[in-house]
């Protein structure tokens, strides 16, 4: 028998899905267990304890981790000092000109790293990587010792067009790791070789500042593990959506940023491929805000243009997920102009909302379903004391239906229709903005409270379908699970397309994919295939904006690049611009490592299934929908038969998530267990 666990990490619970492989037959168990935020590896123990195993029997784990996305978010990072060229020690904090609030000349950004732990050193190359200033190597080495006496934990090098010719880093960096008293030392041109040096150097920045808290939690995960028994592979999501060994994860410990979320996106991918279809917008709604991906063509839009924060950006590939303060917890309120708000404050899960008893008195996205009938106020899991109905209509009616002059049901109905609004909003930046129209896509709803918001909100966008899986609330960890192995590998050549240099071309692509293959190859037992792909990052000479162009192959010609940007410019701006000149600004290539296909029809019980749709229904309430209240039906959804059909207005309920039916649509269970609502 083969063991393997996906556990995924995140800011309130610790999900796991383990797999139990033996003669071609597959079992799953599940588990879910709050998140130790003193220590996440004691909560990834306890999921495993919790699912009736012990670490000794796994073969293989992998893991989603928001340990780096948290900290970088919170700002609780390691120490970090900067060695710079001389005179650009600012950059980091200069940026690109924009502002904390668009509008005004108010708020405040600080830096990752402080000014007096940026320190200047007498070297200078230009933008063709030729030598202007000799590197001073004892400068190097003088503030090198003196940001070790400041107390920095980590250091970063980080010279000017570095990209062009590492020369002057490399060597700074061997003097640096000589004095350096542990190996968290960051090389700007090692983890991004690309040109715009406020970018890569912010990339570095957060590399370093999340490199030991990373390297720390890895290896007393795998301490706890070891002691538990466990003697395998672990393997880590990175943001791109593939996974690294754990051995080498804390080396480029920037690239585990948003893993979460990309962990939710490769789940949906598999799903689809499983599913018959190709085209979906993912989206997952928590408690504070909904992150949203499109995957086309069975494969998830990946972007290197990430600002985790105001002021850092990180320019890395990752699964291009956009992420809105829109999420059950997010606050309703009537503003000082007399207009309904909802968000961007969250009550988060203490106090949380109204609902949950925790203490919460302003209403909620949460509160307003439970108003209008849409989740029952007896299946609230994480209650602390029962909250009646009576008390959340009051507050409704204090702070939204009394100032507005409307009925508490019509306040309700707002909320959650405004809610949709900025979820839509989301929706349309990873679909129109890039030449997608939403009505060819399905919408892949998941999280806890996706499954609630989904019909409407494809009602809103015309999209003609919702698909959601069998375990909406374990889609994190199904996706660690089913995630193959991925690197990433990014290049400068930064010249208009008719000067570049193809032989340069073609031998940097092959470095490219050998330096990826390398890396993938370590966990040579878990691939079936490898598949390598490459890309090129282009514009209009004039333009600031990239477009990710794919290539067929390493040695692809001039003429097939230019093609190949000149349709995907068109199909995102329906417009051509023969007489400007086409800029080659960087290569991409990406090495995959598919992982063994995980049956997804192993998530579903068929014993516990009954024999018709009707017989899956346990109750009957009170449904708010269209201006008007509704006798709907209350279905288990481990109940419902493949192939049974229920139409709306309906409640479906599982123990991780509710999913409505709007009226007027139907929701029909196919072969592995996933609702296919026709909307």
């Amino acid at each position: 028998m083969r063991r393997v666990a996906g556990i995924d990490v995140g800011g309130t619970f610790t999900d796991l899905l383990l797999t139990e492989t033996e003669g071609g037959r597959v079992t799953v168990r599940l588990a879910k267990v709050p998140t130790s935020a003193a220590n996440q590896a004691l909560g990834v123990v306890q999921a495993i304890e919790a699912a009736g195993a012990s670490p000794a029997d796994l073969d293989l784990i992998i893991h989603g981790t928001t340990a780096t996305t948290n900290a970088v978010l919170e700002r609780k990072v390691a120490k970090v000092g900067l060695i710079t060229t001389d005179g650009f020690r600012d950059i980091l904090e200069l940026g690109r000109r924009t502002r904390p609030a668009a509008y005004g000349m108010i708020g405040t950004f600080d830096p990752l790293i402080p000014r007096e732990l940026r320190r200047e050193v007498p070297e200078r190359l230009n933008a063709h990587g030729e030598v202007v200033i000799p590197l001073d190597e004892a400068a190097v080495a003088r503030e090198t010792k003196a940001l070790i006496e400041a107390g920095c934990e980590a250091i970063v090098v980080h010279f000017l067009h570095a990209y062009a010719n590492p020369a002057h880093e490399k060597r700074a960096g061997e003097i640096v790791r000589s004095l350096w008293p542990n190996p968290y030392v960051t090389l700007g041109h090692e983890l991004l070789s690309e040109f715009r040096e406020y970018e890569r150097g912010t990339t570095a920045s957060v590399n370093a500042a999340v490199q030991p808290i990373l390297d720390r939690y890895v290896q007393r995960l795998q301490a706890d593990l070891s002691a538990k028994g466990f003697a395998h592979d672990l393997l880590v999501m990175n943001g791109n959506g593939g996974t690294v060994p754990a051995s080498v994860v804390a080396l480029e410990a920037a690239k585990t940023v948003m893993s979460g979320p990309a962990s939710g996106v490769m789940a949906a991918a598999a799903t689809l491929a499983q599913s018959g279809l190709t085209n979906a917008i993912t989206y997952d709604m928590g408690g504070t805000s909904t992150d949203v991906a499109l995957i086309h063509g069975g494969v998830p839009e990946v972007s290197a243009e990430l600002t985790i924060a105001y002021g850092l950006p990180i320019h890395l590939p990752m699964v291009d997920v956009r992420t809105v303060g829109a999420g059950g917890g997010s606050i309703a309120s009537v503003n000082k102009a007399g207009m309904l708000q909802v968000g961007p404050h969250s009550a988060g899960s203490e106090p949380g909302p109204i609902g949950f008893g925790r203490g919460g008195t302003k209403p909620t996205i949460t509160d307003a379903n439970l108003v209008l009938g849409r989740l029952d106020p007896e299946r609230l899991t994480a209650v602390n004391a029962k909250v009646s109905m009576e008390a959340i209509r009051q507050a409704f009616a204090r702070d939204i239906a009394d100032p507005l002059g409307m009925s508490v049901e019509e306040a309700a109905a707002a909320v959650i229709r405004l809610g949709n609004v900025h979820m839509s909003g989301a929706v349309r930046m990873v679909s129109l903005s890039k030449g997608y129209d939403p009505r060819d896509f399905v919408l892949f709803a998941f999280g806890g409270a996706g499954p609630l918001h989904a019909v409407a909100l494809a009602r809103e966008l015309g999209i003609p379908e919702v698909l959601v899986p069998a375990r909406p609330g374990l889609t994190n960890a199904l996706g660690c699970l089913v995630a193959d192995l991925r690197q990433d590998r990014v290049n400068t050549v930064n010249k208009p397309l008719d000067q570049v240099d193809m032989a340069e071309v073609h031998r940097l692509m092959a470095a490219q994919g050998q330096s990826a293959l390398e890396t993938v190859e370590k966990e040579k037992a878990e691939i079936e295939e490898i598949v390598v792909m490459h890309g090129a990052d282009m514009q209009f000479r004039g333009q600031t904006h990239l477009i990710r162009v794919p290539l067929a192959s390493a040695d692809v010609s001039r003429e097939a690049i230019q093609a190949a940007f000149e349709a995907a410019y068109f199909k995102r701006f329906q417009v051509r611009l023969p007489e400007i000149r086409a800029v080659l600004v960087n290569l991409v290539t990406s090495v995959i490592g598919r992982r063994k296909s995980f049956p997804l029809s192993a998530l579903i019980d068929g014993a516990a299934r009954a024999a018709t749709a009707e017989e899956a229904v346990i109750g009957t309430r009170q449904l708010y929908a269209d201006g008007a209240w509704h006798e709907a039906k209350v279905y288990s959804r481990d109940r419902l038969p493949i192939g049974g059909s229920v139409s709306g207005p309906a409640a479906i309920q599982q123990i991780d998530a509710t999913t409505i039916i709007e009226p007027g649509t139907v929701a029909t269970v196919d072969a592995i267990g996933n609702l296919r609502v026709k909307v």
